[in-house]
């Protein structure tokens, strides 16, 4: 587990809409439901980056993109969006070694009323 005085890294990919089979209620089951899907991942910091650092010693954000888009299955229904947020954490710790922490917001587009977010943040570290 990483300690709270170390430096860290964040890479971020916000606001993706993402349309996803999500959902416990029979209305819900058969239809793709639009999602706002945002996700982080911390890697550790390097010492310096000098301006022809490598791409190696960090990530691709392009990766965080894929795991909440392309990489979540086609046709696969989650009843809970927690377990789409598990399943892109999953994903991203797989992608890359260095990759100490992720965390997936997850927003139901369809619930909102009044522009409110309704949804959830699961955040893990790598074991």
């Amino acid at each position: 587990m990483t300690t709270f005085d170390q430096d860290m890294l964040a890479l971020e990919v916000n606001d993706l809409h993402v349309d996803v089979l999500t959902g416990i209620y029979s209305e819900e089951t058969h239809l793709a439901q639009p999602l706002r899907i945002s996700v982080r991942a911390m890697l550790a910091v390097q010492d310096h980056y000098d301006p022809d650092t490598p791409l190696t010693v960090s990530k691709n954000y392009m990766d965080l993109k894929h795991a909440a888009t392309t990489g979540l299955p086609e046709g696969r229904h989650f009843t809970l969006i927690e377990a789409v947020a598990d399943h892109i954490i999953d994903t991203v710790f797989m992608q890359d070694a260095k990759v100490r922490h992720v965390q997936v917001k997850i927003v139901k587009l369809a619930l909102s009323e009044r522009g409110e977010e309704i949804g959830i943040t699961l955040s893990r570290w790598r074991k």
